[in-house]
């Protein structure tokens, strides 16, 4: 019995070992398990292993359908490889031997021939002309020559010669239309006078403007840009304009006109042309720049302003807001690029509205004509149908916003303008009617006086 009882407490020691050995290894089969698949997917063949081995073997004896990297290409070339490669190669040019009479006998032309032959074999060695020397020469920066010949056209361009005529033809449209006999003379030194003062501001402008006009398509050509003159060949041209064209027009005509050709000069080459890239009321400035020439033509004859004068001036500066803003539609990326702030780029449907409001003012513009007795009241009967449909080219252009809509009516008020001044002149009143109605200013009586005297 001790020998037993001595016995216990070991095997009771054993049970409770095997005991608590049962209990943790039920609890560690989940961790088992798992550690067991990880196993199994290390060392067990799977299917993503059989695709590997499939790609490798296909590969390996395959080597066509292999993606191999692309050898790199030479390091950055020289830009003058061209150049290098054209020195290299020569080109070997060779005189062509004119052809002989048809008269000469076959021996002489078969001779000539020979001689010609030999020397053209003789000639090869000193005619070779490398391409890449004539290639480099044309690369270069070389130096414009101005010439004689090209000065004029150039002279033209520079004061804007298409802009200056319309100016001109504008001031003789308010000579005309003034309300006193036609004097041929002061025609020609107003007309003169006005289209010099044009040209120095449009010469000038340009001198302002240069590095703006670069970046625009519609301008890049100008020859202040190309450099075909100089800035300072331009500012003394301006000069030699201007100077003498005021000149003319106070002196020659009378101080009213030369203090507005003065001022027109000043206005767009002093407001206008810095505005342009500062506010859309370059706009309204242009406007009064334009509508300035005919007041002059007016005055011109005259020597007063009146409210005749005024109306010519009103009908140009609402003529030009149809003109311009469709012109500048479609001359949108060209005006943003250059830097121009314009009604079309950052105001497009107040661009539209203008034009359209301008355009019915016409209509209305051409009403007050007979009522200021400058005209018969035919007049705005005979401009209704071309002033309707100007404004109805200015509703579809108000309407759609296209270029279609925007070419119709800049081309519109291309011949809209002069066929208006047309039927104002075919439309106003004699100098007789308005003298026998003693509505003549006094310089203007003594000039009818003049006349009907023996």
């Amino acid at each position: 019995m001790s020998a037993a009882r001595r016995c216990r407490p070991p095997r009771a020691l054993a049970g409770l070992f095997v005991w608590h050995l049962r209990n943790t290894g039920v609890r560690q089969i989940p961790y088992r398990f798992v550690h067991l698949c990880h196993i199994a997917n290390d060392r067990l063949i799977t299917f993503q292993y059989c695709n590997f081995l499939k790609r490798m073997y296909v590969t390996q004896y395959n080597k066509d359908l292999s993606q191999r990297a692309k050898p790199k290409s030479e390091s950055i070339v020289s830009p003058f490889y061209e150049l290098q490669q054209l020195d290299q190669e020569k080109n070997v040019v060779h005189k062509i031997s004119p052809v002989s009479p048809v008269h000469q006998s076959w021996s002489e032309t078969s001779s000539r021939n020979e001689l010609r032959e030999m020397k053209s074999a003789a000639e090869t060695e000193d005619s070779v002309v490398p391409v890449g020397a004539k290639s480099k020469e044309d690369r270069q920066w070389k130096e414009m020559k101005l010439r004689l010949d090209d000065l004029p056209g150039i002279l033209a361009r520079l004061s804007k010669i298409k802009l200056t005529a319309l100016v001109v033809s504008t001031a003789s449209a308010g000579f005309a239309m003034a309300p006193v006999p036609f004097e041929f003379t002061c025609f020609l030194l107003a007309s003169l006078g006005t289209g010099m003062a044009s040209c120095a501001a449009n010469s000038i402008n340009q001198f302002f403007e240069v590095p703006f006009d670069s970046n625009m398509n519609r301008t890049k050509n100008r020859p202040l840009v190309r450099g075909q003159i100089s800035p300072l060949l331009a500012v003394c041209f301006a000069a030699s304009c201007g100077v003498p064209g005021i000149a003319l027009l106070t002196l020659g005509v009378n101080p009213l006109t030369g203090a507005l050709g003065a001022f027109n000069i000043f206005l767009y080459t002093c407001c206008y042309t810095p505005l342009k890239r500062m506010s859309i009321a370059n706009t309204w400035v242009g406007a009064v720049v334009g509508a300035i020439p005919p007041i002059m033509g007016w005055t011109a004859a005259t020597g007063s302003l009146d409210a005749g004068a005024l109306l010519l001036g009103g009908i140009l500066y609402s003529w030009q807001f149809p003109h311009f803003n469709a012109l500048s539609w479609g001359l949108r990326e060209d005006y943003s690029r250059g830097g121009y702030c314009m009604m079309s780029v950052t105001h497009p449907e107040l661009c539209r509205r203008v034009a359209l409001r301008h355009c019915l003012a016409l209509i209305g513009l051409s009403t007050v004509a007979p009522v200021l007795d400058i005209t018969t009241w035919t007049f705005p009967v005979i401009s209704l149908p071309i002033n309707l449909y100007i404004s109805y080219l200015g509703f579809r252009f108000y309407r759609d916003a296209d270029r279609s809509s925007s070419r119709k009516l800049f081309f519109c008020s291309l011949w809209h303008l002069p066929m208006l001044l047309l039927v104002m002149f075919t439309c106003k009143k004699s100098v007789l009617e308005k003298e026998d109605k003693g509505d003549l200013p006094g310089r203007s009586c003594e000039r009818a006086m003049e006349i009907r005297s023996p």
